[in-house]
């Protein structure tokens, strides 16, 4: 972990509220479902943003995140060569290297970005990867895990695209080796039944709001079978077993 001031190369928009935000990169190993607080003002307030990595390319970083309050808004406004904080990368991330075979990704939302970085590693791990994501109506994203997962299935809660409803309705754990899943707590919460019903591996990211990302203040604590747990620190990958 280390607190650096990089450099922002590029940002786009791709769809309502969600941006695309390239950065340029240290040395820092990264594992994929590990994330970085960010910030790029000089205020204390608001504090550092997490945000997950989404792709990590040679020397440049990429998050792909969602505004949705003060600190996001800043950050959708910065243009190439702004200076930029990241303190990261932080967490724990999926434990790719730990499986084999066939693996199924389950994300909805704006945790859909971890699992692009998380499916380039099971691939190069020589897994087969089918990506299962769940939107409320507009597309993100899709043709850069078209090109790393072997089956792409696509729901929506409008039907616009793919099947009408959610994701968790199209989802079988099923001839997985394991499931590694992000997104709506509720949505992670039924992928876990389904995975517990056939006894198969699940690790869920859980996203909670965030003020330190190092796991002094105790704000993101989450109860588990093994007493409450850090997200930032103890996770965000935990293991369903333990949920």
């Amino acid at each position: 972990m280390q607190l650096i001031t990089s450099k922002v190369l590029f940002q786009t928009q791709l769809a309502t509220n969600i941006f695309h935000l390239i950065v340029a990169k240290n040395e820092e190993q990264i594992l994929p479902g590990q994330f970085y607080m960010l910030k790029a003002w000089e205020d204390d307030l608001p504090l550092m943003r997490p945000i997950s990595v989404y792709n990590v390319d040679n020397d440049k970083l990429h998050f792909l995140y969602k505004v949705v309050g003060k600190g996001t808004d800043k950050l959708s406004k910065l243009e190439p060569k702004a200076d930029i904080e990241l303190l990261g990368p932080l967490g724990n991330g999926f434990p790719c290297h730990e499986f084999s075979g066939n693996i199924a990704l389950v994300g909805g939302g704006i945790g859909i970005p971890p699992l692009f970085e998380t499916a380039k590693q099971l691939k190069k791990n020589g897994c087969k990867v089918d990506i299962y994501l769940g939107y409320k109506d507009e597309l993100f994203a899709i043709e850069a895990f078209a090109e790393v997962c072997e089956k792409m299935f696509i729901a929506t809660e409008n039907g616009k695209e793919g099947y009408k409803g959610f994701v968790t309705n199209i989802f079988n754990p099923q001839n997985y080796n394991a499931i590694f899943t992000c997104g709506p707590e509720l949505m992670m919460m039924k992928v876990k039944e389904f995975c517990d019903s056939q006894q198969v591996p699940v690790w869920l990211s859980m996203e909670s709001r965030m003020a330190c990302g190092i796991g002094a203040c105790l704000v993101c604590a989450c109860k588990t079978k093994e007493g409450m747990k850090r997200c930032c620190k103890d996770g965000p990958v935990f293991s369903g077993a333990i949920l």
